[in-house]
């Protein structure tokens, strides 16, 4: 399956040979001394470090179920009349479809598979940066691309990559898509950071977002014995990103009441870790290196941005705050 997937989450293998994850693992790990693929956070690829990417069949193919839910809960950000970025990507292209339904949306976009999900959105306007198409990805890269948004201004920007650290911050393998994305940072007023488990603890050769520019992560629960994805989360949390997790049973955004109706899913901010100081076992986000304490904040705070915090189906609210040290 790695090798014709590209990668793999040991989800996936459990669940094709039918047994455990720890089975899984284990056979996993004695391929990996063998030299036969890497093992990655929650998953395994083929061997080449840092340099290797997969394909768009490949990574279509990877950790379908959690990408669905990271869309889903990813939506409930966006609101009517809003104009935001996609980036390029399999998580990004998911949450495109589900935006179709966000009327009076304005969409920037490098990606040919965005424009096409949102193609017959009929309230929806699609703008595409130029550039040279990168066929890999189906995504449009080089000077052209960068050179479209100089002087764009949008409210947010959802951004995928293949790695996720706290102290690299999201990355990918290639120099020409890591360019873009920069670009892309650079029109948003706040980032928001799709990424699944299998790619938290993942550092690849170039530098997208550092951590300190992330807003938000949106992401799905890691399995409880994937202790380095679980680690990662809260690294990230200490350095003041709000966690966003996809929980099981999350329900497509919008719901019969369309995105601004009542049927419309908030996202459940906080991560798996059972850290001290929030709400149901869950800890507190640290405050941004980037700007100053909030008033009446400090150890403890609650920063909770500006999403309404109501409980929904498929995803509680709570936030993520530093360790106490």
């Amino acid at each position: 399956m790695v090798r014709a997937n590209g990668a793999v989450s040991l989800r996936e293998l459990a669940r094709v040979v039918q047994t455990s994850e720890v089975t899984v693992r284990r056979d996993v790990r004695a391929l990996e001394a063998e030299g036969l693929l890497d093992r990655r956070h929650g998953g395994a690829v083929l061997p080449g470090g840092f340099t290797r990417e997969s394909g768009f069949p490949q990574k279509s193919h990877l950790a379908t179920a959690e990408k669905t839910a990271i869309a889903d809960l990813a939506a409930g950000l966006v609101d009517e009349g809003e104009a935001v970025v996609v980036g390029a990507g399999t998580t990004t292209q998911e949450l495109a479809r589900r935006l179709a339904r966000v009327p009076g949306l304005t969409v920037v976009t490098n990606s040919l598979l965005v424009a096409q999900a949102l193609a017959h959105a009929n309230r929806v306007e699609v703008v595409m940066t130029g550039g040279t198409l990168r066929g890999s990805n189906y995504a449009l890269v080089g000077s052209g691309a960068e050179q479209s948004l100089q002087g764009l201004r949008v409210s947010r920007a959802f951004l995928s990559g293949s790695g996720l650290t706290a102290e690299r911050g999201l990355s990918t393998s290639n120099m020409l898509s890591a360019s873009v994305d920069r670009a892309l940072v650079q029109a948003a007023a706040e980032v928001v950071v799709l990424a699944d488990h299998t790619k938290l603890g993942t550092d690849t050769m170039f530098q997208t977002v550092p951590t300190d520019v992330i807003t938000r992560l949106v992401t799905d629960e890691p399995p409880p014995h994937d202790d380095r994805a679980l680690t990662e989360l809260q690294a990230l949390a200490d350095q003041g990103v709000q966690i966003a997790v996809a929980g099981p049973g999350a329900g497509p955004a919008g719901g019969e009441g369309g995105p601004a109706g009542p049927g419309r899913q908030q996202p459940r901010l906080g991560g798996p870790s059972a850290a001290r100081g929030g709400e149901d076992g869950l800890p507190l986000p640290g405050p941004r290196r980037n700007h100053p304490p909030q008033p009446g904040g400090g150890p403890g705070a609650t920063l909770r941005g500006s999403l309404p915090l109501t409980d929904q189906p498929g995803g509680r609210v709570a936030d993520l705050a530093p360790r106490r040290r």
